[in-house]
């Protein structure tokens, strides 16, 4: 058994270098977004906007963004959300897939504890700049288990 894990770590080491691309072992990236979406229980138009960030150890990521959420219909009247996050690039190459999810604070005059989750794909379209499509859910569950489905379009930058 010892032997076969051994074994199993050195083939998952070479693969990773064997990808014929340049991963940079540490880094960090930032990233803006804007997102329509709806809101699961009325069905509800909504945008979400916002700005974060991330430091890369690997394919891991360690991270956290700030955003206004609203409902499309009545911009005034959005919420606050702040989301630390992980996540888990599957290739650091021109295109980027990943993975995140993590906890969600939604505030305004108070405040409602909730999570995240989704996927999407950086775009490097330069060695600094990347093209950010998401899909991400944020859920409160508080609140009658709502879901904010959000499709983001945004820019990652190094």
């Amino acid at each position: 058994m010892k032997k076969l894990m051994i074994l199993s770590s050195l083939m998952l080491v070479m693969c990773r270098t064997g990808l014929g691309q340049e991963i940079k072992e540490d880094a960090s990236q930032g990233y803006v977004f804007f997102a329509p979406g709806v809101e699961t229980r009325g069905g509800d138009g909504i945008a979400h906007m916002g700005i974060g960030g991330e430091l890369l150890f690997s394919a891991i990521g360690v991270g956290a963004e700030i955003g206004y959420q609203t409902p499309i219909r009545s911009f005034g009247n959005g919420i606050g959300v702040f989301s630390p996050n992980v996540s888990y690039h599957f290739m650091r190459a021109k295109f980027s897939p990943f993975v995140t999810g993590g906890y969600s604070l939604f505030f305004r005059s108070g405040h409602a504890n909730g999570y995240n989750f989704g996927g999407g794909v950086n775009y490097w379209m330069s060695d600094r700049t990347a093209l950010r499509l998401e899909v991400r859910d944020n859920v409160l569950p508080s609140y009658r288990d709502v879901h904010f489905l959000g499709f983001r379009v945004g820019l990652s930058f190094r």
